[in-house]
């Protein structure tokens, strides 16, 4: 059961808190959430180091304050050391996020590495930069992570990015697929984790804006015009709008799976599917015979 202590008590992260009950409602909900995904899923290796990257944005601070919550309360036994990757966006404030670390009193390690000019070397004006900047950054986040001894990198998406992904794959990538609440990196020495999964993003624009965290807007990919994820951002809005509260019922699909009745052999065994053996007459009675 989770009290209703706030503010400096709990961390840095959470002074100036509001103490309308809209905001302990709020708060309280995205800490069920997040641990009920961090439980869910199985996160939790006791002793272990997290690298927790933080963008700027909205949801990152969430995830950032949440986890420190989780951890005063003695309910996350794991080490946290935050992280930023600079990737040398024009215009990017570089001293914020040092300055705000350094302010909370949270460890953390700021990297830069100019990514930005590999991605803008590489794609032609108007295209779509989010695939090789996904892989470039998460490339170096696995690095810093080995080199600061951390067993996992931890990420803030959220439901809503979840969701988008899904569709995503749907609508363009013909698969069933998303972005996994926990998987195991391709050398398989570390873990990533989003223990955001089941938080709404209108949560964590809520949270982040009555802490009056200081946001840094995406300039390299998610002000983009025309990307397929804001085309499938707009339809989820659409869908929402019209009936409120089915983005939640979708995203409970996605942990409701029956290969069974998809129609995937990989992962059902279709051909090997068996009837109950017995007897069957070769003249069966016809609809209307009468005894």
């Amino acid at each position: 059961m989770l009290d209703d202590d706030i503010g400096d008590d709990i961390h840095p992260l959470f002074h100036g808190a509001p103490t309308t009950d809209d905001f302990r409602k709020l708060r309280k909900r995205i800490l069920r959430e997040v641990r009920e995904a961090i439980e869910t899923y199985g996160m939790i290796e006791r002793g272990a180091r997290w690298l927790v990257c933080l963008s700027g944005g909205k949801d990152s601070y969430t995830l950032l304050a949440v986890l420190h919550e989780l951890k005063w309360r003695g309910l996350l036994p794991v080490d946290l050391l935050a992280c930023n990757l600079d990737q040398g966006q024009p215009n990017f404030p570089a001293t914020v996020l040092p300055q705000f670390l350094a302010r909370m009193g949270v460890p953390h390690r700021i990297e830069y590495q100019d990514t930005y000019s590999v991605v803008t070397s590489k794609i032609a004006p108007g295209g779509t930069m989010c695939s090789l900047c996904s892989r470039l950054r998460r490339g170096n986040l696995y690095r810093i992570a080995r080199e600061e001894g951390c067993s996992a990198v931890v990420l803030g998406h959220h439901r809503d990015d979840i969701l988008e992904t899904f569709f995503l794959n749907l609508f363009h990538g013909g698969r069933l697929a998303t972005m996994p609440p926990k998987l195991v990196n391709e050398d398989g020495d570390l873990f990533l984790y989003r223990p955001l999964a089941f938080v709404a993003e209108a949560d964590c624009d809520a949270f982040a804006k009555a802490l009056n965290y200081p946001i840094i807007p995406c300039d390299l990919c998610g002000s983009q015009e025309g990307l397929q994820r804001a085309q499938v951002k707009k339809l989820l809005d659409e869908w929402e709008a019209r009936t409120p509260g089915r983005r939640q019922v979708m995203f409970r699909s996605l942990t409701n799976v029956r290969p069974s009745h998809l129609a995937d052999p990989g992962v059902f065994d279709f051909v090997g599917l068996m009837r109950k053996s017995g007897t069957f007459s070769e003249n069966p009675p016809q609809l209307g015979d009468e005894d």
